[in-house]
């Protein structure tokens, strides 16, 4: 199995793992633009702005399905065990998670859609950074040659939206917009190589039954706190229930899939292939909400696709500790190790087996 990881000098690109790394991040564009596209159709048709409450509803489905799982579990693996040993840890990321699906969509209210596309790419940044200190990752410069392509695609995208007059109001606060996108992008960061870590070293489902349980408890609270009064003045219908409905499972969806997509590609990896959903979202918007469409749009799509094979065309490696040389071992049935002469005079004994094979161990 190609490990993407490691670095083999040599090694001839894997096209078969490039493609299946598109495909895989495509259908992760696909689940966030259906998340987008419910929340704005939400906002427009039936003036609901409801962040917290939808985060709510995804969480309580991890906690209902993962968590759950856990729960089943015995031994070292279960939720007991998990829970005594790094509970405040998965608190911590379930904070960081939370806040950062918060920030994102409440700095809407208070700057652009221009500077919310452009300032979320901050996070990319700040995610091979922390890749490098905690994950060991060591890139190329056909890495960052790749990113700066994607970012390139961005802003190509950002240009189109200006002449397409997508890009609204200049906000009733900028400069706070502006602060909550990058802290949103620098927590979705940190929430990203989290799981990195914990999907190539425990396992998926932990990361989902504990992001599961406390995002539940984090999301409920500050839902009661912030947005009661938006819920009790919803007007319900069929229509807003099945909004509410793909919404949950669109991103229920993306919780659940983008681990395997990370564990089988990175974090940064995922988060420069899922630079097309805001294109994805664009597509349906043209039917929807009737945006003028620029070829310029076709073009960020090319642009950031080109990037991110770049990015995945070389494998980036992991630096590994040092590690004390291991003895070699001789023999059919191991049955000796040759051990390192450190006197070049010592007498030899030999050691006769009953396969015929003889090994030869100096003393000291």
């Amino acid at each position: 199995m190609w490990v993407p990881c490691q670095e083999s000098s040599g090694r001839a690109v894997d096209t078969g793992h490039i493609l299946k790394t598109i495909i895989l991040g495509q259908m992760l564009s696909l689940f966030i633009c259906g998340t987008a596209v419910t929340s704005q159709y939400l906002a427009e048709q039936y003036q609901v702005n409801t962040p917290m409450f939808q985060s709510f509803i995804n969480y309580s489905l991890l906690l209902l399905v993962y968590t759950t799982m856990l729960a089943f579990r015995t031994g070292s693996d279960s939720l007991w065990q998990i829970l005594k040993q790094r509970w405040w840890k998965y608190f911590l990321l379930g904070l960081a998670d939370v806040e950062a699906n918060y920030m994102i969509v409440k700095a809407y209210q208070y700057t652009t859609l221009t500077s919310v596309q452009l300032l979320d790419c901050f996070g990319i940044p700040v995610l091979m950074a922390l890749s490098w200190f905690i994950l060991r990752a060591r890139y190329r410069l056909i890495h960052f040659l790749a990113v700066a392509v994607c970012l390139l695609g961005v802003g190509t995208m950002v240009g189109a939206d200006i002449l397409a007059g997508r890009q609204d109001s200049e906000g009733s606060d900028v400069v706070i917009g502006d602060v909550l996108v990058l802290l949103g992008a620098s927590l979705y960061a940190i929430s990203n190589v989290s799981e990195e870590y914990i999907v190539k070293n425990l396992s998926r489902v932990e990361f989902l039954g504990m992001v599961g349980l406390f995002g539940t408890i984090i999301s409920g609270l500050q839902l009661a706190i912030v947005e009661h009064r938006e819920i009790m003045r919803i007007q319900w219908n069929w229509k807003i229930a099945l909004l509410f409905t793909v919404f949950a499972l669109c991103m229920f969806g993306l919780y659940s899939f983008m681990p395997v997509v990370i564990k089988v590609t990175s974090a940064t990896s995922v988060n420069l292939g899922i630079l097309t959903a805001d294109l994805y979202s664009l597509f349906f918007g043209l039917f929807l909400f009737f945006y003028k469409f620029s070829g310029l749009y076709i073009l960020s799509f090319v642009i950031i696709m080109v990037g991110f094979i770049l990015y995945c065309s070389t494998p980036t490696r992991t630096a590994e500790p040092t590690a004390l040389p291991q003895p070699s071992s001789t023999g059919l049935d191991n049955a000796a190790l040759k051990l390192e002469e450190n006197d070049s005079e010592a007498p030899a004994i030999t050691v006769q087996f009953t396969r015929g094979e003889t090994v030869v161990v100096s003393t000291d």
